[in-house]
């Protein structure tokens, strides 16, 4: 248990607590996202980012109506695991000369985001159901769906372009 959170004691705590963690995360992500998108070379990459950036933005007030329907405060608490993947993300961007590699580092840590809100999301709707709020599910498989998407459009950017130009 962190200092300034209540300790997890049942399913519901824990629901709240993940509410919070992916709250914080998205928004650090909507911070980071204009960053990334200035910095694409490749122009389909950086469409994909400004088009994610519109979706990320839509599931931080997707969040704040999910606290809302569970009677909860909308708060953030601190994700080390966002912190860390951004962290390292602006570390291997600032390592690389090459605008192409760069778009490959870019692109390999914006999947690796993806990744994380894929777990995150996927484990707050079995929660949710657990819970008997099938109506927060409802409304936190739209992003699910959402991030699967950006991954599955990243890989094929990667794929296609990316990759093979950074080579």
């Amino acid at each position: 248990m962190s200092l300034f959170s209540k300790p997890i004691k049942n399913l519901d705590d824990l629901f709240v607590h993940t509410l919070q963690d992916i709250y914080y995360a998205e928004n650090q992500i909507v911070k980071n996202l204009p960053t990334m998108a200035e910095k694409a070379e490749e122009p389909d990459l950086k469409a994909a980012f400004q088009h994610h950036l519109t979706e990320t933005e839509g599931h931080v007030q997707r969040l704040e109506r999910v606290f809302q329907m569970h009677g909860q405060p909308v708060k953030g608490v601190t994700c080390q695991a966002m912190d860390g993947i951004l962290a390292e993300a602006k570390e291997i961007i600032s390592d690389c000369d090459d605008p192409e590699v760069r778009d490959a580092a870019m692109l390999s840590a914006a999947q690796a985001v993806e990744h994380y809100e894929i777990t995150r999301y996927g484990s707050l709707i079995a929660y949710a159901i657990q819970l008997g709020r099938p109506d927060c599910a409802a409304v936190l498989k739209q992003t699910l769906d959402e991030e699967k998407s950006a991954d599955q459009k990243l890989t094929r950017i990667a794929e296609k372009e990316v990759n093979q130009h950074a080579a």
